[in-house]
């Protein structure tokens, strides 16, 4: 509906009412399908939930996993990644969803996220007496807007997609009824996000004013020739619109409800957040500059790569600084570590200003490496946290003699996640970094990111270590049988970690060539 009506928005004011083009857009069902089908079984969920008695709620987990797995597996017929859909009738070329291979490839990355979230949610959900329908009803509906996100080709529908996927989190932040932090990181996380999308609105508003259009192929067009007395206003307008998806991101200096939202949410939503909420934000970020603003590449460029510096610096130093006996300092240190990696996730971004918008697939390789060991590390902590739920860092000291390979799984996470052997997907990611920042001249970044490299090997290798000194006390009476579901998360991760690093071609192809058709 959004779509449409940004399409009759953009449509010229002078075309008749009658006779000629029609207005009327055909659908491809197909192609919409990975975001049609979760929005589906949310609405779904939502009636079972009115008529399951409470014993039965557990089925609506399942049900949800089904229809993630079902949405993540009706990818592979547009794996061709040439159908698009809601197309102006005037102009074919501008359409509001198009299913290319950057779509698919995100698509793929916030799916399969949801249903590792929702594996770890199954029991998290039972053991903290969280409203069954409620929770699935909105991870399903967030996932329904990430997935929507990337395929927007149009400023409405792409802010639209960001707030259905926003809006839900709020609320899943603050599901655990009673628990003063999850209340107060739901109300951080609100107030700040909602500030950030006011600002994004008036700058869309600004574009809109400046161009005439919403479809970001036009806006790219009419930017390259902005009358002179509105080239303020468009500079305005591009500067505005970069604010929301920079605080989805948790860009400095929008990152500030990172820490405390991920300790006061349950924790297979800070994973998700951290993953998913990434992905938003930064595919967000791409599709407006390289799509929709390349003609003020001189703007957006310079800003992105400070902001890049910025963060991987600010990120990292905070998480340097996490004591292993404060409570929450594992679920802490991993929210900093998640703001230091967003500042590598910017650099191919930025350098896309000066070098071309094939530097995206950097950013795209990075986020799939990422997104694989970041949700495996929140699932091990989920499995730590059920018999250690302050979730300090030295909770995990001798976690081999316990749980060795939980251990080793949480190991090789921490490892790809640094860049060390034997993580060779995490090195080889860093490295398309890296050359993405020299390719395109910023020579200071890639030094900026090197210094933080060196950093972040510090903390990440002080917690793997930890993992392999002998414990404190005996583990003998403290284990208890992990939850199968959360076992399949991890075993999930890890295995999909291993044949990253076992071939690193299966992801790092993305960063050698464009995702977007030419």
């Amino acid at each position: 509906m959004t779509a449409l009506t940004a399409s009759v928005l953009s449509a010229p004011s002078a075309a008749p009412a009658t006779g000629s083009a029609s207005l009327v857009q055909s659908v491809d069902w197909l192609a919409i399908t990975p975001v049609v089908l979760p929005a589906a079984v949310a609405l779904v969920v939502l009636v079972a939930d009115l008529f399951l008695p409470e014993r039965r709620k557990p089925l609506l987990g399942w049900l949800s996993i089904a229809g993630l797995a079902a949405a993540t597996a009706t990818l592979l017929p547009l794996r061709a990644g040439d159908r698009a859909t809601f197309c102006l009738t005037t102009d074919p070329g501008a359409c509001s969803y198009t299913a290319d291979h950057f779509t698919l490839v995100i698509q793929f990355l916030v799916l399969a996220g949801a249903l590792v979230t929702a594996l770890l949610s199954v029991t998290a959900v039972r053991d903290a007496r969280m409203p069954a329908g409620e929770y699935w009803f909105l991870l399903l509906s967030s996932t329904a807007g990430a997935a929507l996100l990337p395929a927007s080709r149009d400023l409405a529908t792409l802010i639209v997609a960001l707030e259905v996927a926003s809006l839900p989190a709020f609320a899943l932040v603050g599901m655990r009824r009673g628990d003063r932090l999850s209340s107060e990181a739901a109300l951080k996380f609100f107030l700040s996000s909602v500030t950030a999308t006011a600002v994004s609105l008036l700058g869309v508003s600004f574009v809109y004013a400046a161009t005439g259009s919403l479809h970001l192929t036009q806006i790219a067009d009419r930017l390259e020739d902005v009358p002179g007395q509105l080239d303020t206003l468009a500079m305005a307008g591009v500067a505005l619109t970069l604010v929301g998806f920079a605080f989805k991101t948790a860009a400095v200096p929008f990152h500030f409800w990172v820490p405390d939202t991920y300790v006061g949410a349950p924790l297979p939503i800070a994973g998700y957040l951290s993953v998913i909420g990434k992905a938003v934000g930064f595919t967000g970020l791409i599709l407006v500059t390289v799509i929709a603003f390349p003609a003020y590449s001189d703007i957006w460029g310079p800003a992105l790569a400070v902001l890049a510096a910025l963060t991987m610096t600010v990120g990292n130093t905070a998480a340097l600084r996490q004591s292993a006996d404060r409570p929450n300092s594992a679920v802490r240190l991993l929210a900093w570590s998640s703001v230091g990696q967003a500042g590598y996730l910017l650099v191919p971004i930025a350098a896309a200003a000066y070098s071309g918008r094939d530097q995206i697939g950097s950013t795209v390789a990075y986020a799939l490496m990422y997104a694989a060991v970041n949700l495996g590390a929140f699932a091990v902590a989920a499995l730590v946290g059920r018999t250690k739920p302050l979730h300090r860092i030295s909770d995990y000291r001798g976690l081999y003699a316990e749980r060795p390979l939980a251990a080793l799984s949480l190991a090789f996470f921490l490892l790809c996640l640094a860049g060390l052997p034997p993580g060779i997907i995490g090195l080889f990611a860093k490295v398309t970094v890296f050359r993405s920042a020299v390719d395109a001249g910023l020579g200071w970044l890639a030094v900026v990111m090197a210094v933080n490299v060196v950093i972040a090997l510090f903390y990440y290798l002080r917690w793997t270590a930890l993992l392999f000194r002998t414990p404190q006390t005996s583990a003998e009476g403290a284990r208890t049988k992990a939850p199968w579901p959360v076992t399949v998360a991890i075993a999930v991760t890890a295995v999909t970690a291993v044949v990253l690093s076992a071939a690193p071609e299966l992801v790092l192809r993305f960063a050698s060539g464009s995702l977007f058709p030419l």
